[in-house]
């Protein structure tokens, strides 16, 4: 079946237009990049305002500020109330929200192309003019616990995958989770968050990412009038981390909860990140977990534990290139009734050592290559997607030109780079192996 996928996949990718989209990059003079992405197909217009500080800039003792920030952007400037934010993007047609992660927060509205002006100017309010109050502040904090509670502590995945990143990073604030450490959650202050805005909240620590169907000129106009006036910070530090020492041998986690449904083993991986100009090794990398953690058959893992030796239900890799420092590179795999975890991770051991020795199979990385090479050009038909493209990278430390090679980089990737790829990162000394497990005296086995 593979040469008739391989032939259906490759005719579907000829006949699609390889078209790159149309950007154009320049900065204000108080700092502020602005990068617009053309796109004249509908009417609509993507404005995104992306900070260059996420969880992993927080201050030691106040994990969850940077969350806790993007939540209370929402309550109100020396301009707008609490709410009117949204409701005037909502009376205009729109939709608005907000993300953090560990590299940057980001804040975007999606609206008709010619609101772009009045959603310029209420973004830019609330770029330097945030007003607290103490009751709303005391709000959001227990807003933010009830969602640690929901998405963390009521669910024993995540309270594993936190421990994990904490025993893979012990140095690196990536090891913090994004939410927060629920003790110091409680305590987080209207002055820690205004301490915080005020720290990195400026028109020089942002990027201002405008998709859609827009013209340059038009955005530049508009940018200058309404994000030129505001003010840079003067006192920007500089973003330098805690980096991680060498990594001398594996860590080990056991990680047991009665509320358990499906036990599995996840081992992660220190991998290198995409750096500015030097994309390759990451490349390989994201190859490298296509190849062993794809779709079923298509996959080492899944071919040898799912359908050969049927000692897993599930398999997975996974890896994201675009973080500011060191990434993690990771494998999953969930056995199958009656197997143990000890049994599961042999059997994923064993499956990567013969995958080290025999190298890839010339026809999937064929297939693989075809398929990424759609999924690039079928990625650039949503406007949010390239918007966000953009902007995540440019706050991980990438360029304009870096984003725009990469779908080049990724296509001159050759199975040596990827086997060169494996034999460095695979390695268990710098690597973290996790079980989830039920308590051994709730565990049954189950046979077949």
């Amino acid at each position: 079946m593979r040469p008739i996928r391989l032939a259906l996949a490759a005719l579907l990718v000829t006949a699609l237009p390889a078209r790159a989209e149309t950007v154009t990059d320049f900065t204000l003079g108080n700092g502020l990049e602005v990068v617009v992405i053309e796109d004249h197909r509908a009417p609509v217009v993507v404005q995104m305002v992306w900070y260059r500080v996420g969880a992993a800039d927080e201050p030691a003792g106040k994990s969850g500020i940077a969350h806790f920030l993007e939540h209370l952007m929402f309550k109100g400037t020396d301009d707008l109330g609490p709410g009117e934010f949204s409701a005037i993007v909502q009376a205009n047609g729109g939709s608005d929200n907000a993300f953090t992660s560990w590299d940057y927060t980001a804040y975007f509205q999606r609206v008709a192309a010619d609101r772009l002006g009045l959603m310029m100017e209420i973004e830019a309010d609330r770029m330097r003019d945030l007003r607290l109050a103490d009751g709303d502040v005391l709000t959001e904090r227990a807003v933010i616990l009830e969602e640690r509670n929901q998405r963390t502590e009521n669910d024993p995945g995540a309270l594993f995958s936190e421990q994990r990143r904490a025993a893979q990073y012990q140095n690196h604030p990536y090891g913090i989770p994004i939410i927060g450490w629920k003790h110091e959650m409680e305590g987080l202050t209207r002055a820690d968050a205004l301490a915080f805005y005020e720290t990195y909240y400026a028109p020089n620590n942002a990027i201002l990412v405008v998709a859609g169907d827009v013209d340059p000129d038009e955005v530049r106009a508009l940018a200058e009038e309404h994000y030129g006036p505001l003010a840079p910070s003067g006192a920007l530090p500089e973003r330098a981390r805690p980096q991680e020492p060498p990594q001398l041998a594996e860590r080990r986690l056991k990680f047991a909860d009665p509320r358990v449904a499906q036990p599995y083993v996840l081992r992660t991986y220190l991998a290198p990140e995409r750096d500015p100009g030097a994309q390759q090794t990451a490349a390989a990398l994201t190859y490298l977990a296509q190849i062993l953690g794809g779709e079923g058959a298509n996959s080492v893992l899944g071919d040898k534990l799912q359908f050969e030796a049927r000692t897993a239900i599930y398999t997975s890799a996974f890896y994201d290139g675009l973080s500011l420092d060191d990434t993690t590179f990771g494998l999953v795999v969930v056995p199958a009734p009656g197997v143990g975890l000890d049994e599961a991770e042999a059997a994923l051991d064993n499956a990567l050592a013969e995958f080290l020795a025999e190298g890839i199979d010339p026809e999937l990385f064929a297939t693989l290559k075809t398929q990424t090479h759609a999924s690039e050009i079928f990625s650039r038909d949503s406007v949010q997607g390239l918007a966000r493209r953009y902007g995540a990278a440019l706050t991980s430390g990438l360029t304009v030109e870096d984003v725009q090679a990469w779908p080049d980089i990724l296509q001159a990737v050759t199975p040596e780079d990827v086997m060169e790829a494996a034999r460095d990162v695979l390695n268990r000394s710098n690597a973290v192996t996790g079980w989830l497990e039920r308590p051994a005296d709730e565990r049954t086995e189950v046979t077949q």
